[in-house]
Protein backbone atom coordinates (compact mmCIF):
# COMPACT_ATOMS: atom_id res chain seq x y z
CA UNK A 1 0.00 0.00 0.00
CA UNK A 2 2.50 2.64 0.43
CA UNK A 3 4.57 1.52 -2.45
CA UNK A 4 1.71 2.23 -4.05
CA UNK A 5 1.36 5.97 -2.68
CA UNK A 6 4.79 6.73 -3.16
CA UNK A 7 4.63 5.78 -6.71
CA UNK A 8 1.06 7.74 -7.47
CA UNK A 9 2.89 10.46 -5.84
CA UNK A 10 6.09 10.68 -7.85
CA UNK A 11 4.38 10.98 -10.77
CA UNK A 12 2.42 13.94 -9.86
CA UNK A 13 3.35 17.36 -11.08
CA UNK A 14 2.84 20.87 -9.88
CA UNK A 15 1.47 23.50 -11.22
CA UNK A 16 3.99 25.59 -14.57
CA UNK A 17 5.03 29.06 -13.69
CA UNK A 18 3.09 30.14 -16.42
CA UNK A 19 -0.26 28.59 -14.67
CA UNK A 20 0.98 30.62 -11.52
CA UNK A 21 1.04 33.64 -13.20
CA UNK A 22 -1.87 33.57 -15.27
CA UNK A 23 -3.69 32.90 -11.41
CA UNK A 24 -1.48 36.24 -9.89
CA UNK A 25 -2.86 38.25 -13.22
CA UNK A 26 -6.44 37.33 -12.84
CA UNK A 27 -6.29 38.32 -8.87
CA UNK A 28 -4.75 41.52 -9.84
CA UNK A 29 -6.90 42.48 -12.24
CA UNK A 30 -10.01 41.65 -10.09
CA UNK A 31 -8.49 43.82 -7.10
CA UNK A 32 -8.32 46.33 -9.27
CA UNK A 33 -11.95 46.13 -9.84
CA UNK A 34 -13.07 45.44 -6.84
CA UNK A 35 -11.04 48.23 -3.69
CA UNK A 36 -12.24 51.50 -5.79
CA UNK A 37 -15.76 49.73 -5.61
CA UNK A 38 -15.47 49.25 -1.90
CA UNK A 39 -13.85 52.45 -1.33
CA UNK A 40 -17.56 53.95 -2.84
CA UNK A 41 -19.26 52.04 -0.99
CA UNK A 42 -17.83 53.01 2.69
CA UNK A 43 -17.83 56.73 1.45
CA UNK A 44 -21.90 56.50 1.06
CA UNK A 45 -22.43 54.77 4.10
CA UNK A 46 -20.91 57.67 5.90
CA UNK A 47 -22.92 59.76 3.61
CA UNK A 48 -26.06 57.66 4.53
CA UNK A 49 -25.19 57.59 8.22
CA UNK A 50 -25.28 61.58 8.07
CA UNK A 51 -28.65 61.69 6.61
CA UNK A 52 -30.03 59.12 9.25
CA UNK A 53 -28.55 61.35 12.14
CA UNK A 54 -30.63 64.18 10.60
CA UNK A 55 -33.35 62.45 10.66
CA UNK A 56 -33.35 61.32 14.04
CA UNK A 57 -32.75 64.54 15.02
CA UNK A 58 -35.36 66.15 12.99
CA UNK A 59 -38.21 63.95 14.73
CA UNK A 60 -36.87 64.25 18.29
CA UNK A 61 -37.37 68.55 17.56
CA UNK A 62 -40.38 68.00 15.95
CA UNK A 63 -41.26 65.77 19.33
CA UNK A 64 -40.31 68.66 21.88
CA UNK A 65 -41.78 71.34 19.77
CA UNK A 66 -45.26 69.58 20.58
CA UNK A 67 -44.23 68.74 24.17
CA UNK A 68 -45.00 70.68 26.81
CA UNK A 69 -41.13 71.28 27.57
CA UNK A 70 -41.05 73.99 24.53
CA UNK A 71 -42.92 76.36 26.23
CA UNK A 72 -42.02 79.15 24.35
CA UNK A 73 -43.27 77.95 21.42
CA UNK A 74 -39.58 78.47 19.68
CA UNK A 75 -39.02 77.17 16.01
CA UNK A 76 -35.31 76.42 15.88
CA UNK A 77 -33.74 73.77 18.78
CA UNK A 78 -30.31 72.81 19.22
CA UNK A 79 -29.12 69.01 19.57
CA UNK A 80 -27.83 69.82 23.22
CA UNK A 81 -31.26 70.74 24.14
CA UNK A 82 -32.62 68.05 22.32
CA UNK A 83 -30.06 65.97 24.90
CA UNK A 84 -30.50 67.71 27.95
CA UNK A 85 -34.48 67.41 27.67
CA UNK A 86 -34.55 63.36 26.74
CA UNK A 87 -35.51 63.47 23.17
CA UNK A 88 -32.77 61.70 21.66
CA UNK A 89 -29.64 60.10 23.26
CA UNK A 90 -26.04 61.42 22.47
CA UNK A 91 -25.34 61.08 18.42
CA UNK A 92 -22.09 61.01 17.00
CA UNK A 93 -21.15 61.45 12.92
CA UNK A 94 -19.42 58.04 11.32
CA UNK A 95 -15.64 58.08 11.52
CA UNK A 96 -13.11 57.57 14.52
CA UNK A 97 -12.99 60.36 17.48
CA UNK A 98 -16.06 62.42 15.49
CA UNK A 99 -18.57 64.06 17.04
CA UNK A 100 -21.44 66.89 16.29
CA UNK A 101 -21.26 70.31 17.66
CA UNK A 102 -24.29 70.02 20.36
CA UNK A 103 -24.34 73.67 20.62
CA UNK A 104 -24.81 74.77 16.79
CA UNK A 105 -26.10 71.34 15.28
CA UNK A 106 -29.24 72.89 15.34
CA UNK A 107 -32.99 72.04 13.37
CA UNK A 108 -35.27 75.04 12.12
CA UNK A 109 -38.54 73.71 12.60
CA UNK A 110 -40.08 76.54 10.42
CA UNK A 111 -38.68 74.76 7.29
CA UNK A 112 -36.81 77.94 6.13
CA UNK A 113 -35.11 77.06 3.39
CA UNK A 114 -31.16 77.83 4.13
CA UNK A 115 -29.42 80.39 1.37
CA UNK A 116 -29.27 78.61 -1.55
CA UNK A 117 -31.36 75.41 -1.43
CA UNK A 118 -34.23 74.72 -3.20
CA UNK A 119 -37.00 77.38 -1.38
CA UNK A 120 -40.33 74.89 -2.46
CA UNK A 121 -39.16 72.24 -0.36
CA UNK A 122 -40.29 72.35 3.27
CA UNK A 123 -40.36 70.65 6.37
CA UNK A 124 -37.13 71.21 9.36
CA UNK A 125 -34.09 72.30 8.14
CA UNK A 126 -31.25 70.32 9.75
CA UNK A 127 -27.63 71.61 10.26
CA UNK A 128 -25.61 69.24 11.72
CA UNK A 129 -22.03 70.63 12.73
CA UNK A 130 -18.78 69.43 13.83
CA UNK A 131 -16.87 70.81 16.97
CA UNK A 132 -15.18 73.43 15.39
CA UNK A 133 -18.74 74.64 13.49
CA UNK A 134 -17.83 73.60 10.06
CA UNK A 135 -20.98 71.76 8.23
CA UNK A 136 -21.59 68.24 7.59
CA UNK A 137 -24.68 68.88 6.59
CA UNK A 138 -27.40 71.40 6.03
CA UNK A 139 -30.47 70.77 4.49
CA UNK A 140 -33.95 68.82 4.99
CA UNK A 141 -32.98 65.41 5.53
CA UNK A 142 -35.95 63.89 4.16
CA UNK A 143 -35.50 65.11 0.74
CA UNK A 144 -31.61 65.31 0.82
CA UNK A 145 -29.33 62.82 -1.15
CA UNK A 146 -25.88 61.78 -0.75
CA UNK A 147 -24.57 65.20 -2.65
CA UNK A 148 -25.70 67.57 -0.02
CA UNK A 149 -23.20 65.83 2.99
CA UNK A 150 -19.76 67.02 3.41
CA UNK A 151 -17.77 63.98 4.52
CA UNK A 152 -14.71 65.85 5.92
CA UNK A 153 -15.59 69.50 6.88
CA UNK A 154 -12.90 72.12 6.11
CA UNK A 155 -12.48 75.37 8.00
CA UNK A 156 -14.72 78.59 6.37
CA UNK A 157 -11.71 80.70 5.21
CA UNK A 158 -10.65 83.30 8.06
CA UNK A 159 -9.40 85.68 5.15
Amino acid sequence: MRALLKKRFKNEDGFTLVELLAVIVILGIIAAIAVPSIGNVIENSRADAHISNAQSIAEAARLYDVSDVNSQNTDAVTLKTLIDEGFIDSINPPGDDASYNTTSTTVDLDGTPAEGSDPAVEGPIVVLTDPDGNEYFNGNPNTSDRSSVTLDPTPASTE
